[in-house]
């Protein structure tokens, strides 16, 4: 046998031995499956995936509309377009949270997987960026859950093109007006960026409101942007 033969054979061990110490489990519940990223059944049906909808924020159309929702016609916010793999609940939720505080790294790429749909729809030249954590928050957690998802997600980064400059309180339970004014001039573009004229796909874990992700497309469209469209995992949706 080879030396090459023999290094193929360790690490085939290697990897059965792993699997046997550390066999796959369900993004969702943690439930043993027989391969890596794969749900159980039941985790599986409950997801809800997000189809496409409106033409800016991707939610389904009512009957009578037709390429925007009468929400969107109403209001040109700073986001171009807004896309979610798929809606805000139970098990989406408990992926979320284990990510992010549960320090449970590889399912960044889990959520990065489901996110490649909708991200086929927005512009496949635009720059991703991750929406930043206040460096506060980035200590204490060690790292921005978004520059995971992004990095995931295969396209060309810039992880640090947006900054929060100001650190802010948790915005449950405000009104979207108290949002807005929460996060108004907390996102600062880095002082040597050039963004005019260029696209971004900026990259979230969940939307809720939007607020903060707004924050961030206003930054980059007074700089000049053209195109500023919005990515995440999970959606809450009303």
């Amino acid at each position: 046998m080879d030396g090459a033969a023999a290094l193929r054979g360790i690490r085939m061990a290697g990897g059965w031995l792993l699997d046997f110490a550390l066999p796959p489990r369900c993004p969702g519940c943690g439930e043993i499956t027989t391969a890596v990223d794969l749900f159980c059944g039941e985790c599986w049906g409950s997801l809800d995936f997000l189809n496409e909808g409106c033409e800016r924020c991707g939610l389904g159309l009512k009957p009578g509309e037709a390429g925007r929702c009468q929400s969107c016609e109403q209001t040109d916010g700073p986001l171009c377009r807004i896309r979610a793999a798929v809606g805000y609940g139970e098990v989406s939720r408990s992926i979320a949270m284990r990510l992010k505080y549960g320090r449970k790294i590889a399912l960044a790429k889990t959520m990065g997987g489901m996110m490649q749909r909708p991200l086929h729809a927005l512009d496949p030249d635009a720059i991703l960026v991750p929406v930043p954590l206040h460096r506060w928050r980035l200590w204490g957690r060690g790292f921005n859950q978004s520059v995971l998802i992004a990095r995931a997600l295969g396209r060309p980064m810039d992880c640090d093109l947006l900054r929060r400059i100001r650190s802010t309180p948790r915005l449950k339970g405000l009104s979207p007006a108290e949002r807005r004014r929460t996060v108004d001039r907390a996102i600062a573009l880095r002082p040597d960026a050039d963004v005019k004229g260029r696209s971004f796909i900026l990259v979230d874990d969940v939307i809720t409101t939007g607020a903060t992700a707004e924050a961030c497309a206003r930054t980059l469209r007074r700089a000049g942007a053209a195109h500023v469209d919005l990515i995440a995992f999970a959606r809450v949706l009303r």
